[in-house]
């Protein structure tokens, strides 16, 4: 006999990897400043549209001002809970929020809580 997992357990854990993503400050500060991309970082310097495709790493990095392995693991972790999305544009990986991932977490809370 098949036993299957209860739904509300496995949307348990997903809000549990989204609430642990957020519960570092500054992987928090990074999905605010990603909600305006244009109003945080150099548009005049990007390679593409921020508001389309995204913000290049580097411009993340030089805004926050830490090394860019540690950066790269904050997006790791951020892009692992379904928060933002990473498009590759050359040799450069962009980070955009998703903000379909991030209305299912607003909402599956409510109905949680």
């Amino acid at each position: 006999m098949t036993t299957h997992a209860d739904p509300s357990e496995d949307v348990s854990a997903e809000l549990l990897d989204v609430f642990k993503a957020l519960a570092n400050p500054v992987r928090l500060q990074l999905l605010r400043w990603l909600r305006e991309p244009e109003r945080h970082f150099p548009v005049e310097e990007a390679i593409a549209d921020p508001a389309e495709v995204g913000v290049c790493v580097s411009h993340i990095q030089a805004k926050i001002g830490l090394a860019q392995s540690t950066v790269s693991a904050y997006m790791a972790a951020l892009e692992r809970a379904g928060l933002v999305r990473s498009t590759r544009v050359g040799k450069w990986t962009h980070y955009k929020r998703d903000e379909d991932r991030i209305a299912w977490f607003v909402a599956a809370l409510g109905r949680s809580l």
